[in-house]
């Protein structure tokens, strides 16, 4: 028998970690955003169909106001999928910026090329597939902003090489610090969890940066290198 009760409304996958404004609020927050372009509106619903983790649109426009804040025109991005997050960086840097788009997907960066194409911001980013740590490791220059979106495991090895290509008074930016809440698990199990919770100690104690975790979404960490 069928049943007459609504069926519940799916949330897109970049909502799925709403720890600091669950429930109502978020969904004002939310219902404030401005509406995206057809391109970036297609890539979130792509996301959700197939299950691609992207920032989403109220993370994003964080990362575009901070990339706004210090005038960033150099973005290094470890870990960027389909590149949503790499459009909104291309936007804030302008035509003269320069953003690195990395990801070890072949497909995802293809997929991503076409939505640079459309977005008009192709010129403004380069695309590298392959390990993107191993992609920042070979860097020699001193960038605005560094962005990490990479495995979890692999978040205490990437605080090891940003501090030397990163630019005194950029910003190194992190997401999933809060991962869903686990890091304030008494004595977490999974491998994920204790990077992260290694991750968060040691970027606190850096005496390279001056950090804040912003509690939206699914916690993002904000460092001001000195």
């Amino acid at each position: 028998m069928a049943s007459n009760k609504p069926k519940k409304e799916r949330k897109p996958n970049w909502r799925h970690y709403d720890l600091a404004t669950a429930g109502p609020v978020d969904d004002y927050l939310y219902s404030l955003l401005p509406k995206r372009d057809e391109v970036l509106a297609e890539m979130e619903d792509y996301a959700t169909k197939h299950d691609i983790p992207i920032v989403g649109p109220a993370v994003a426009r964080v990362l575009q106001q901070l990339a706004l804040t210090i005038n960033a025109k150099t973005v290094f991005e470890l870990g960027s999928a389909i590149g949503y997050s790499t459009i909104w960086w291309a936007q804030a840097v302008g035509e003269k910026g320069r953003v690195i788009y990395t990801d070890g997907d072949s497909r995802n960066a293809e997929r991503a090329r076409g939505y640079f194409d459309r977005a008009g911001v192709s010129n403004r980013i380069t695309l590298h597939t392959g390990d993107a740590l191993e992609v920042l490791s070979e860097q020699k220059e001193q960038y605005d902003i560094i962005f990490n979106d990479v495995d979890k495991e692999d978040y205490p090895r990437v605080l090891r090489l940003v501090s030397p290509r990163l630019r005194k008074g950029g910003l190194f930016i992190t997401d999933n610090v809060l991962w869903s809440g686990r890091v304030a698990e008494k004595n977490p199990k999974e491998a994920r969890t204790k990077a992260i919770l290694e991750f968060n100690r040691l970027l606190y104690n850096s005496a390279d940066f001056f950090t804040t975790i912003l509690p939206i979404r699914d916690g993002l960490a904000v460092a001001l290198k000195k």
